[in-house]
């Protein structure tokens, strides 16, 4: 308890019953006697316990000189934040940290029944957490009384107005009483927080430790570099390396994860999705499923790169690499939390290495780069686990000598142990062949440069190979067939990096291309024994090299000798060839004279039409009455 000098005594308890036995520095940051009643900017990296910091910083402005509340009537503090996860894990770690103070929160987000949560504002609760849209709404339609509040908490600031909740911000703000105390927690305070702080606070104190300026301390850092085609079987075979308990996948989009969750279900993994399609009550049972066991994998798009605490997470995994530094933190920030360790794997191939890079630094973060564990890998850790488990140590017990007795009297040991070893094996996935590709940085010329990338020069091997397997494909000039897309389809069809591919010769109407015999057997196998890349692009498997000698001319081979015919001119509908007399033939095999137009000078002009003069009308004679 003597660690807990300046939280408030129920609290404390709260905190000793937890199993806390010190605070993270964010914590002692906010409990500071001399800035007790004051506005506070904080920024606080994610997993820096800070919703436990803003809990105990409020805890004396709500209380006061006692220990517990009164009874429930309006809101007294009131929490945003950005996303439902957020708000949902906000308020869990507010239940057991107010436990002893009987205060009542109620939360307010997006996705639930509003009614329900008209119905808890009008019962009375001390403390309402919510997301900006559904507050403002909540606010409006007089559901909401912000009269009576003393303190406001924006939590992920920069990253509510990164999603633009500016707007539900200041209505939200400018709704509540000007006595009362602001808190922003920000990982970053760029000038749209500064500003925000500057409308909405009166002189802020800033705090900012020094382990929140190291970027995720207790994260283990690994760029892997996979081959194309290769990935899943990559992020399969880190899944089965760790053996974590709990494993985040982030995909950059909904289709990803859906395919990614029917593949690794398939492969045996117990597998959830999160993603913006699901609803909040599909999304809480999967957060539900990882928490309790039911699952070890969860595969997500980054709407679960905030707000998501699942205490056993240490692995998380980008499948595709984030779109910026801050949410590469984001997502790898959901392990590593509270002083616990965890590891974040980028898979990286050879085209995405120097955005990778590019996106390391801007983010401050050094990582490992290293190949993604192999099949043998796998095998010797699974066995390194197996040796250490605690079952085979352990001594045994009066009930099982005799068990062990009568097993021993029917089986030989190694019978036993090839059991054991089976029984350890059962359920989990078998890890994958992968391809072994190059860690270090490729140069220049191995791609090509800006000029000559995705070409292939004609006359010489574009890579030469000990042995090559020469195939036909069935599209040619005729279909514009060209390297820049021939390339990426035969890679992605027949599961080849670009090395694998050498001399390409683009015909007529078919192409030839010179493919690294030892990759036969997996380039044969992915296209199928339909042996097409996709729909109407047919392979031909070749005995020998292909005779370039004999060119085509329109599909056919040329005569020995036969030049080829002058490039037509085209008119205007109709192609005319020019003959040696100076006139013009045309398709249709008729002549016409080419005739220069007259000067101008020579035309006469056109004689003005004569204009006939209209009748005159005779006019009636006025008849007298």
């Amino acid at each position: 308890m003597s660690n807990f000098n300046d939280v408030v005594p129920s609290l404390a308890k709260a905190l000793t019953e937890r199993g806390y036995a010190e605070l993270t520095p964010v914590q002692k940051a906010v409990l500071k006697p001399e800035i007790r009643d004051s506005d506070l900017l904080v920024s606080a990296q994610t997993g820096s316990g800070k919703t436990v910091a803003f809990g105990m910083a409020i805890a004396p402005t709500l209380l006061g000189e006692t220990d517990h509340l009164s009874k429930a009537s309006t809101p007294l503090a009131l929490i945003v934040a950005p996303t439902r996860e957020l708000a949902l894990q906000v308020k869990r770690e507010l239940d057991w940290l107010y436990a002893d103070t009987g205060a009542v929160i109620a939360s307010c987000v997006g996705g639930m029944d509003i009614r329900t949560e008209r119905r808890a504002l009008q019962r009375g609760a001390h403390i309402v957490v919510g997301t900006p849209g559904r507050l403002r709404d909540h606010i409006m339609r007089n559901a909401l009384d912000t009269t009576q509040l003393r303190a406001a908490i924006l939590d992920e600031a920069d990253e509510m107005l990164d999603l633009g909740f500016r707007e539900d911000l200041e209505f939200i703000l400018e709704a509540t009483p000007e006595e009362r105390r602001t808190l922003l927690f920000s990982a970053t305070v760029p000038a749209p927080i500064a500003k925000l702080a500057k409308l909405y606070q009166n002189d802020a104190i800033r705090i900012s430790t020094q382990e929140e300026k190291q970027q995720h301390g207790d994260i283990e850092y690994r760029a892997l570099v996979v081959a194309p085609r290769e990935r899943e079987n990559a992020i399969v075979n880190v899944l089965r390396y760790y053996e974590a308990e709990n494993a985040l996948v982030f995909c950059n989009t909904r289709a990803a994860v859906n395919h990614m969750v029917a593949r690794f279900n398939n492969r045996g993994f117990s597998v959830v999705a999160l993603s913006g399609e699901l609803s909040q009550n599909e999304r809480t049972h999967a957060l539900q499923a990882m928490r309790d066991g039911r699952a070890r994998v969860c595969i997500a798009t980054d709407v679960a790169a905030r707000g998501i605490d699942l205490p056993k997470l240490e692995l998380v995994i980008h499948a595709d690499l984030p779109s910026d530094p801050e949410t590469l933190l984001h997502r790898s920030g959901r392990t590593g939390r509270a002083g616990r360790k965890g590891v974040s794997a980028l898979m990286v191939d050879q085209k995405g290495r120097n955005r990778a890079e590019r996106l390391l630094r801007a983010a401050k973060i050094s990582a490992s780069w290293a190949n993604p564990p192999s099949a043998d890998a796998v095998i010797e850790r699974d066995e390194e686990r197996m040796l250490a488990d605690p079952i085979l140590t352990d001594e045994v017990h009066g009930e099982e000598i005799d068990a062990t007795a009568r097993m021993l009297a029917k089986f030989s040991p190694e019978q036993i142990a090839a059991a054991f070893l089976r029984l350890s094996k059962a359920g989990k996935s078998a890890p994958e062949d992968i391809q072994a590709v190059s860690v270090s940085a490729p140069s220049r010329r191995e791609f090509g440069d800006s000029k000559t990338s995705g070409k292939r020069k004609t006359g010489k091997s574009a890579r030469e190979f000990d042995q090559s397997l020469w195939v036909t494909i069935s599209v040619g000039r005729k279909q514009n067939a060209e390297p820049r897309w021939l390339i990426p389809l035969i890679c992605n069809a027949g599961n080849l990096s670009k090395p694998d591919i050498g001399y390409i010769k683009i015909e007529q109407n078919q192409t030839h291309v010179e493919l690294d015999a030892t990759q036969a057997d997996r380039f044969l196998e992915s296209i199928g024994p339909n042996l097409t890349l996709e729909k109407n692009v047919r392979v031909d498997v070749l005995d020998g090299k292909p005779d370039f000698d004999s060119s085509a001319r329109f599909g056919k081979p040329r005569k020995s000798g036969e030049k080829r015919s002058s490039k037509p001119h085209r008119g205007k509908g109709k192609t005319y060839t020019e003959t040696d007399d100076g006139t013009s033939k045309s398709e249709k095999g008729k002549k016409r004279k080419f005739k220069p137009k007259a000067a101008s000078a020579s035309k006469k002009p056109k004689a003005a039409p004569e204009v006939s003069k209209p009748k005159k009308k005779r006019k009636k004679p006025k008849v007298r009455t």
